[in-house]
């Protein structure tokens, strides 16, 4: 497997990956416009094939960044692709200068939160209702990067 930045045919690999993994999943043209914002960054984690098999997005504005997307495709969870896809991510926003780093999880959402934890992502904040298929607050996390 390999971690690289994200390409226009990548689209419609990673929107049937959004659909399988959320139940209120983005559209390609959210996808196409993260292509296209400088300020995102938008990797893939491929195959020996060239099969896309998970994605991160994240942003980076400034001294903060957010990671806005992870998901792995479902028969290929638990085996360690969403990490080596966080931590390439924490490396580009660390890269831009990014001193901290959120993001919104499911409360529910234990593996992810496991995954967060383990790089050191703290709890800041609950909001109410974030989610909406179904409703669900959503945990705001928090990690300060390391210089």
């Amino acid at each position: 497997m390999r971690i690289r930045p994200a390409r226009t045919g990548d689209v419609l690999s990673v929107g049937l990956i959004e659909r399988e993994s959320f139940a209120d999943p983005w559209g390609s043209r959210e996808f196409t416009s993260a292509l296209e914002a400088p300020q995102t960054i938008f990797l893939i984690a491929e195959n020996d094939e060239g099969v896309v098999e998970g994605y991160v997005i994240a942003m980076a504005v400034a001294d903060e960044a957010e990671v806005l997307n992870l998901a792995v495709r479902p028969a290929l969870r638990s085996r360690g692709i969403g990490g080596r896809l966080l931590d390439a991510a924490l490396v580009e926003v660390n890269s831009r200068g990014a001193e901290q780093i959120y993001l919104e999880v499911r409360e529910s959402n234990d593996a992810a939160r496991k995954l967060y934890a383990a790089r050191g992502f703290d709890e800041v904040a609950r909001r109410s209702k974030y989610y909406r298929h179904p409703v669900e607050d959503a945990l705001v996390l928090r990690l300060a990067m390391q210089r």
